[in-house]
């Protein structure tokens, strides 16, 4: 409407402009001076006439955006004009700056909710430009680093070079760990870089947890397990020793006030195997103690790229006879041509330890089936999966699966799945554990 009647002035003003030009054309053919000065008077007061009424309006939205850039809802234009267009428009203005107003405020609501939750939050945010400018740190970042105001990512060079050679070339989606000490205490700081856009701009914004506690809860309830096993597995060893040294001692003294010729066959035959039991049991414990010590001594990857073919080709060479005749193993690799950059010697242990146990709990069973898989997932990262039909792993038993010289077999030390852990740990990469009883046991391999 406020368009309308603006259009309908200007028109009228165009017209009487046209009008005027016209009779001052006029009365210049016929020289009537007189005529001639008072239409030019009037033609030139039009002219000035319709300049303003246009600017007027021109100013009004000029003043009206300059004033929404400012952030400055204050600006009310008045409706009480004689002019209808200029009332309406008025009108207009206000109502779409109260408008404004009213999304302003609801963002600055919002904005201050955010913000209040990431000041609460109880881990460390900060978001920072490729030149290193903080534009954003939340009070638990500043705790964590006993450090404010952060400014500039050059700051944590004041706190600890390594943090700071740490955060320097940090890439995105990069996942770190970092120790910081200082003279009250010791921090264990996971560190994590997610990128993201504000205003076209891109930033980096970093999350930073303080997991000591955690590490220390784990560490502690590893140790427990680890004494618990051990302590099992070395008491079974050493009592039949005892036992049978003790009977052997007992033998012999009874004996001691006999002369040599009277001694029995029989004793001295039982003590013979006994002593057998002794050493048999002696050569166990020194097994079970080399098994600790190579979990102990598990060397660095010596990486190099093999093709996975090649890799499961001498696999399954080494583990064709560990299976029943019943059980079908099949090999299988996606893309045909994939390649891995690995320690070949280590993951081919970790491939004949993961088969062997596969094809040991499908022992007896009709219909059983291994399958082993090299492809990449859905984050374009390489992995192998062995996968079997058999009971699966019991839910209580997931977690101590990965504990060294836990097992559940008759036989064996218990130290293959945590020395094929470790190996995947040290190749940057991780051993994962899928089972549901009775289906199916998924053991991945996930590469870095």
């Amino acid at each position: 409407m406020a368009s309308r009647n603006f259009y309908i002035q200007l028109i009228v003003r165009v017209i009487l402009l046209t009008l005027t030009a016209i009779g001052l054309a006029f009365l210049i053919t016929n020289t009537s001076y007189i005529g001639i000065g008072f239409l030019l008077l009037l033609l030139i007061g039009q002219v000035v006439a319709l300049i303003r009424f246009i600017n007027s309006t021109n100013r009004k939205i000029a003043y009206f955006f300059d004033a929404i850039k400012n952030e400055d809802f204050t600006l009310r234009f008045p409706e009480r004009v004689t002019i209808k267009s200029f009332k309406e428009l008025n009108q207009s203005l206000n109502r779409v700056n109260g408008l404004i107003q009213e999304v302003h405020l609801q963002l600055q609501i919002r904005e201050n909710y955010y913000q209040e939750i990431l000041k609460q939050a109880n881990i460390g945010i900060m978001t920072f430009n490729d030149k290193g400018h903080i534009l954003f740190s939340n009070p638990t970042l500043e705790r964590l680093l006993n450090y404010s105001p952060l400014n500039h990512i050059k700051q944590l060079n004041q706190i600890d070079k390594g943090l700071y050679e740490i955060f320097k070339p940090f890439e995105p989606f990069e996942r770190k760990l970092f120790q910081l000490t200082n003279e009250r205490e010791q921090k264990q700081l996971a560190l994590k870089c997610t990128p993201m856009t504000m205003d076209k701009k891109p930033l980096l914004l970093a999350v930073a947890q303080d997991i000591h506690h955690e590490l220390d809860e784990k560490e502690t309830d590893s140790w427990v397990k680890l004494i618990r096993v051990l302590t099992h597995e070395i008491m079974n060893t050493i009592t039949p020793i005892t036992s049978i040294s003790d009977s052997i001692l007992k033998h012999f003294k009874s004996v001691e006030s006999e002369s040599s010729q009277t001694v029995e066959i029989e004793k001295m035959t039982s003590s013979i195997r006994g002593l057998k039991v002794i050493r048999d049991q002696g050569t166990d414990l020194m097994e079970f103690v080399q098994s600790y010590r190579s979990f102990l001594n598990v060397p660095k990857p010596d990486k190099t790229l093999i093709a996975a073919h090649k890799l499961f080709e001498k696999a399954r060479v080494l583990t064709s006879k560990e299976a029943d005749p019943t059980t079908k193993i099949n090999w299988s690799i996606k893309p045909n041509g994939l390649d891995l950059f690995v320690d070949e010697k280590q993951i081919t242990q970790v491939l004949i330890n993961l088969v062997k146990n596969a094809a040991h709990s499908l022992e007896g069973m009709e219909n059983g089936d291994i399958h082993v898989l090299a492809s990449i997932d859905g984050n374009n990262r390489k992995y192998i999966e062995v996968k079997d039909n058999g009971p699966g792993i019991p839910e209580e038993l997931i977690d101590e699966i990965f504990v060294p010289f836990f097992t559940t077999k008759d036989k064996g030390t218990g130290i293959g799945l945590s020395l094929s852990k470790q190996i995947m740990q040290r190749h940057g990469g991780s051993l994962k554990l899928h089972s549901i009883p009775n289906k199916e046991t998924v053991f991945t391999l996930l590469f870095q």
